[in-house]
This record gives structure tokens, C-alpha cells and sequence, in this order.
């Protein structure tokens, strides 16, 4: 069994946004889009993202799919009802997020999931003084309690929390991993963005800083040196490298993942390495 999905809740109503948050735009691809495709880049096993009834989403990552919650109104307990219940058979724990966290980086994401340590059911981030339910890792087999406490009107992530063992991490506990208090020392992975100004301010932040090379006959100019650019798609960090991402060029994520999606999202400390396809890279 693949031992950690990754699900994201996007049936919310954007009450306060006043528009679909899953469709807004960040820096080349919306926000559901990167949500859901970093998870896929984070994760070992599937991801799954939780619709209301009738919810028309925008375009997902391929390989991610769509479970839609059959009742609509009774909030985030609902989705993660579905969406632990959904990949339930094919892993042990999930990373349950919300749709609307630009800055969520991977190693936020392996940093709490490494907290369900055997016999904790919850590994709950304290994160930025303010528990976060919607940036946490659960076992999948509390789906059937979620649902119960639902039946009983119990629709808080508290009173889950009263039955069944939780750790919580603080900002300490989180930032003792290195790398995230390497590329995220402002735990800037659990902001989201809940009305137009937190939008707005979302998208006057520049994206994430990379390292782009060059290889082969790409490598002109001084090309095979690592240079620093700006770019929160892969993409974007190809047209950085003056690069358009065609049959003729591949792009190695962090020296494994080869890739040419575009719309792939890029944090904080990756490394992009472009190599062409046609001399067998």
C-alpha cells in the first residue's frame, strides 16, 4: 500500500471571495490547478480533489482525480469525509489541504505527514498561532468516524478531535526540519486567501526564486551554469532560459521528475535542468 495520498477540498462556497476560488489565477496556472499538481509532486500515492454536487472545476493534473461530495452546505468535515474515504484503499494517510494555499511548498507537506508517527490518528500544524485543519495529515481510516460524528451533527474538525489521538506541531516543531526552515521560515504554506484583498496581495508577490541549467546543445552562453530566476511554473522558468517547452526539450525536476508540463508548480529551492530531447536527454 502507498503509504500518504494527497486530497484537496475545493467545494467551498468563496462566500467572502465572491467568486470560485479554485478558478483564480497565480502566477501561470489557477489555484486549484498548482494545489493539486504539488501534492502529485509531494506524495507516493494518489490525489484526489473533493467537489461540491455539480461543481464544474477547472483543468487538473493528469492522474488526479475528482470525488464529488454528494451533500452540499455542511462544510470542510464533509470533503474530508469524501476524500479520505476516496483513496482510503490505496494508502494509509493523506495531506488534506484547501484549494485557496498558493505558497504551500513539499516540504510542509513531508513535514506533517512525518508527524503520524504509528498510533497518532491527526498530525495538526499550530502553525502561525492558529490551528490548521485544512493544512494537516490524517489517517484515511478515520473516513467512517468523520461520517458518524456528520450523522450526529458534529460538523467542527474540533470535535473530531475528541476522538481519536492527535499531535500537534508547532512553529517550532515544524521549522526543526531543515528544509522547511531552509525555504519556509515564515510558514507561508498554511496563508490562504479567503477574500479579494488577500487575492490581491497573493498576486502582488513575486514568484518563487529557482535555479535554472541548461545542458547539451541547449547549454550555449554560458547556459550549463546555474542561474537564479523567478518563476512559479515550469513554464515560466523555461522562458526564463529563453526555452520553449516542445518535443525537442525536457525538463528534469530536482534531478528525477521529467517532465514537459508547463503548468507544473515550482517552490522555493527547486532545481530546473533543461536538456534536449532530441540528443536522448
Amino acid at each position: 500500500m502507498r503509504t500518504a495520498a494527497g486530497v484537496v477540498l475545493a467545494g467551498g462556497r468563496s462566500s467572502r471571495m465572491g467568486r470560485p476560488k479554485a478558478w483564480l489565477e497565480w502566477h501561470g496556472s489557477t489555484l486549484l490547478y498548482r494545489a493539486a499538481a504539488l501534492l502529485a509532486r509531494t506524495v507516493d500515492g494518489p490525489v484526489v480533489v473533493v467537489a461540491a454536487p455539480g461543481q464544474e472545476l477547472p483543468p487538473l493534473p493528469a492522474g488526479v482525480s475528482v470525488a464529488e461530495d454528494p451533500v452540499e452546505g455542511l462544510g470542510p468535515m464533509q470533503g474530508l469525509a469524501v476524500g479520505l474515504a476516496a483513496v482510503a484503499d490505496r494508502a494509509e494517510t493523506a495531506f488534506v489541504c484547501s484549494t485557496d494555499m498558493p505558497f504551500l511548498h513539499p516540504a510542509f507537506v513531508r513535514r506533517v505527514l512525518r508527524g503520524l508517527a504509528p498510533g497518532v490518528d491527526v498530525a495538526l500544524p499550530v502553525a502561525r498561532g492558529f490551528r490548521q485543519p485544512l493544512a494537516a495529515g490524517y489517517r484515511t481510516s478515520l473516513a467512517g468516524l468523520v461520517t458518524r460524528l456528520l450523522a450526529e451533527g458534529d460538523l467542527r474538525p474540533g470535535m473530531l478531535y475528541k476522538h481519536c489521538e492527535v499531535v500537534q506541531l508547532s512553529d517550532d516543531d515544524l521549522l526543526a526540519d531543515t528544509q522547511l526552515a531552509r525555504h519556509d521560515p515564515e510558514l507561508e504554506s498554511v496563508v490562504n486567501v479567503n477574500s479579494p484583498d488577500d487575492y490581491a496581495a497573493a498576486r502582488d508577490r513575486l514568484p518563487p526564486e529557482v535555479l535554472v541549467e541548461c545542458f547539451g546543445a541547449l547549454a550555449r552562453n554560458g547556459g550549463h551554469r546555474p542561474r537564479g530566476v523567478r518563476a512559479a511554473t515550469l513554464g515560466a522558468a523555461a522562458a526564463e532560459a529563453g526555452l520553449t517547452l516542445d518535443r525537442h526539450v525536457v525538463a528534469a525536476l530536482n534531478g528525477d521528475q521529467v517532465t514537459r508540463d508547463g503548468a507544473l508548480p515550482l517552490v522555493a529551492g527547486d532545481t530546473v535542468a533543461f536538456l534536449s530531447a532530441d540528443a536522448g536527454g
